[in-house]
């Protein structure tokens, strides 16, 4: 690739002096919880392209953590928001109603799987959204409990981290946590017992789901089951599709409602506008965020309107909730998002970045351990060898931090930790992403070496 037909371009050693400066000043005035994944400070960004304060170009494969499906600065949605600031910032839809507001929801009923009338209430963020979601379906039912799953990650309100799995990173310290809330083996297929094949793994949680809902807990006492379709945080694992069909059955039969956490697999980030799509389960209620908005916060649950009818007037809602630029961003990030064009390119940025890591698995069969996910929203798992498949956190660390000092932007997930994960811009080009997994292999090969591993070897 000519120099000239790069996306990077270093000018300073990353992080550089007004970075770090400016971070420095962060680290001062923030406490040591509000955690930061790199050291740059940033300036402007565009497309798939971020330029820091002291003039460098990075790519980011990290998307604001899947916030930005439809890229930096879209123009269609900094117009929108542009025109909407001039007319009105805020009136609070407790008090009044304004029209993009009621376009949002009216277009959400519409694009959430189901063919059933539906209702939707605009949050701001996926935490909140969640915690929302479980109220209304406790409403709903006059049930208290609430399933998850091992490895998933809600948010991290007081509810939503009762549901979240991950306790030393999003949890510790921070009890006591919500009650009622039961949480259920999650099929892994990477770590099941060797003697298992894949299918016999699945097979056998799905038949364990009986025995949690003796032993865990009662059917008659669960209000929903909430799932996301890929877990996030915990390390971009698709669940199986017989898996999410078995909790349908199940639901429908106790009662329960099937919540789909679609807040970072949602938006055509895996090729459908929702990740649970792939499966053909229809869920009873949906919850969105991130790219929803295109970097401005908006949440949404979406769901039966008998199940969104059921809390009392004035129990949902919130000041900044379906804040009018928030609404307009959502509108038109939406146009975007919902066209087969787009889908189909989300498709194809998967499988381009599938095909290099598989590729750069190949080249390290014993630190890779697995490359999985759904569409473009994939990770690779790195372990200190194959066969023990131990997490390595501290390799997963130097790869994250070698990957920005080269002008790729790439941060962790996974339950150790120890999982790099791809979350894009979908309208960077091929040449970008290539550009990018340049940088990412080559980074690889060099934090190895410091490790002390030699190309193929073991730990």
């Amino acid at each position: 690739m000519s120099q000239k037909s790069r996306s990077i371009r270093l000018v300073t050693e990353i992080p550089g002096p007004k970075s770090q400066a400016i971070v420095r000043r962060r680290e001062a005035a923030t406490p040591q919880g509000a955690a930061k994944l790199t050291p740059i400070a940033v300036e402007s960004a565009h497309g798939a392209v971020v330029t820091d304060v002291d003039g460098n170009q990075l790519l980011d494969l990290a998307g604001g953590i899947g916030v930005l499906a439809v890229g930096h600065t879209p123009a269609a949605v900094v117009d929108a928001v542009k025109a909407q600031a001039e007319r009105l910032l805020h009136m609070c839809a407790i008090v009044s109603t304004y029209e993009p507001y009621v376009e949002v929801v009216e277009r959400l009923n519409a694009l959430t799987p189901g063919d059933f009338p539906k209702k939707t209430v605009l949050l701001n963020t996926g935490a909140e959204a969640v915690e929302a979601a479980v109220a209304i379906c406790r409403s709903y039912t006059k049930r208290q409990g609430v399933v998850v799953f091992e490895g998933a990650y809600h948010g991290r309100s007081n509810l939503t981290m009762a549901m979240t799995s991950k306790f030393n990173l999003f949890k510790k310290g921070f009890g006591p946590f919500s009650p009622e809330v039961y949480r259920f083996p999650f099929p892994n297929v990477y770590r099941r017992p060797k003697e298992m094949s894949a299918e016999a793994f699945v097979d056998w949680h799905i038949q364990n789901l009986d025995h949690c809902f003796m032993g865990i807990v009662d059917p008659s006492h669960v209000a929903c089951v909430v799932i996301e379709p890929v877990l996030g945080e915990g390390g971009f694992l698709p669940v199986p599709a017989p898996f999410l069909q078995a909790l349908r059955r199940l639901c429908t039969q106790h009662g329960i409602v099937l919540v789909a956490d679609e807040v970072q697999a949602g938006m055509g980030r895996t090729g459908k506008l929702y990740a649970i799509e792939h499966s053909g389960v229809v869920p009873d209620v949906v919850v969105s965020a991130k790219s929803l908005a295109a970097g401005m916060p908006l949440s949404a649950v979406t769901g039966r309107a008998e199940i969104m009818d059921a809390p009392h007037p004035g129990g949902l809602g919130g000041t900044y909730s379906g804040n009018p630029l928030s609404c307009v961003a959502a509108l038109a990030a939406l146009d975007e998002l919902t066209t087969p064009a787009f889908l189909s390119r989300a498709a194809e940025v998967g499988e381009r970045l599938r095909a290099r890591l598989l590729q750069i698995q190949a080249e390290h069969p014993e630190q890779v351990g697995d490359v999985r996910g759904l569409g473009s929203m994939l990770v690779m798992e790195l372990v200190k060898d194959s066969e023990s498949k131990a997490p390595w956190m501290e390799l997963c660390a130097s790869l994250c931090a070698e990957t920005v000092k080269r002008g790729v932007i790439t941060i962790r997930a996974g339950l150790f930790s120890n999982c790099v994960r791809f979350l894009p811009p979908l309208n960077l080009s091929d040449e970008q992403l290539d550009e990018a997994m340049d940088v990412v292999a080559e980074s690889l090969r060099v934090v190895l070496e410091r490790h002390g591993v030699s190309k193929g070897g073991a730990a």
